[in-house]
């Protein structure tokens, strides 16, 4: 009795202290996160991480103008319907953050403005919340802000390899999601210090969360764009819409970079440096899925104004997204926030009146013309 009674107390010990490790172990991640979280934020707020010498090619694309439009600027109706929810102008505002103490004040001003104008929102990657209840109010903020807003969960393609769908699940709950995005990053993951470039067996993954939750399942890129045959593979999984997140804008390879700097990453900084513009540029990679799938799109990517937004309905997206010009926004107000999701509203509305579209659905069957590179491109596209 004496030895059984020994070898209780051993495992007891033994697994007090596991539940030890396994509580700093967890408290590590958590740092780990916020740090990330926190530098995700500060960077592209602070540094240059925009595009070095490439660009989204919206500048080869030009609306035909109509200078007998047969309409009043007040007549024009902005208003969309995309996955089964009315709003009120095809606007996004993009996936950023969350994560930190910071977040939450962005994401509630964020989606205070969401709520006003009948936008939609993404939150950033919601990891942080499965780990922590604190962290989890960075992204619960979105939905108590936005009561009627459209908002969309967000969760990594590397993640879903080592969570649950109960998991995957709380997540959605988290801001009572009506959607929610599998973000790929494999050059972000690549370059990130603490990257996971392991991208094997995530597309079964996705087909298998497809099958498994109620809201619509959206997979974006997060600024290198998505090809014809990745879209084709997506749409045959099920998911029901792509965001395409082209090249031209933010560079999270450039992020990543300066990260990579800070922990003297040498390896990491350098390919950082040598694939800052990698991607598909956002028109091309637009012009692209367009022509091989038929669920919905997300035209995102370097996207700054109305014109931007205008030009991508035009080439065939459903709605569009964007994510830095609203963080500096949301960086500093509310307010500023609201002023610029408006201002952007009121350049759509004069792209449409200058191309005689009453509303999106004639957007979308404005003229337009490719020049330059789009059009040397699209010709080999058509050609193949």
């Amino acid at each position: 009795m004496s030895e059984s009674k020994d070898n209780y107390y051993y495992s007891e010990e033994a697994d007090l202290a596991s539940t030890d490790d396994s509580n700093r172990s967890k408290a590590t991640e958590i740092e780990i996160i916020k740090n990330r979280k926190l530098e995700g934020l500060r960077i592209p707020l602070e540094k240059d991480v925009q595009a070095k010498d490439t660009s989204t090619y919206l500048e080869y694309v030009t609306l035909i103008h109509n200078a007998l439009p047969e309409l009043d600027i007040d007549e024009i109706d902005t208003s969309t319907t995309f996955l089964n929810h009315k709003f009120s102008a095809p606007i996004i505002i993009d996936s950023m953050t969350g994560g930190t103490d910071e977040a939450t004040v962005i994401n509630e001003r964020l989606a205070m403005v969401a709520e006003e104008l009948n936008l939609g929102m993404g939150v950033g990657s919601q990891r942080a919340g499965l780990l922590s209840d604190t962290l989890k109010e960075s992204y619960s903020i979105a939905r108590k802000s936005a009561p009627n807003a459209f908002l969309i969960a967000n969760i990594g393609g590397v993640q879903l390899k080592s969570i649950t769908l109960d998991d995957v699940k709380r997540i959605i709950e988290m801001i009572d999601a009506d959607a929610i995005a599998v973000h790929l990053n494999p050059l972000q993951e690549l370059i990130q210090p603490e990257g996971e470039p392991k991208f094997k067996g995530i597309y079964s993954k996705i087909v298998e969360l497809v099958k498994s939750i109620d809201v619509p399942v959206i997979v974006k890129e997060v600024g290198s764009g998505i090809s014809r045959d990745v879209a084709v593979r997506l749409e045959l999984a099920g998911v029901k819409a792509i965001n395409i997140a082209g090249s031209g804008g933010t560079s999270w390879a450039g992020v990543e970079k300066l990260r990579a700097d800070n922990s003297k990453a040498v390896m990491k900084s350098h390919l950082g440096e040598l694939f800052w513009d990698w991607g598909i540029p956002t028109a091309m990679s637009l012009l692209e899925v367009r022509r091989a799938v038929r669920i919905g799109i997300i035209a995102s990517g370097g996207l700054r104004n109305g014109l931007d937004i205008a030009k991508c309905i035009a080439l065939g997206a459903d709605i569009c997204a964007l994510a830095w010009p609203f963080l500096k926004c949301a960086a500093e107000s509310k307010e500023s926030v609201l002023e610029y999701a408006k201002m952007l509203i009121e350049e759509l509305k004069a792209s449409m009146f200058l191309t005689g579209a009453r509303d999106i659905k004639a957007l979308r069957r404005v003229r337009y013309n490719l020049q330059g590179p789009l059009l040397e491109w699209f010709r080999a596209y058509e050609s193949r």
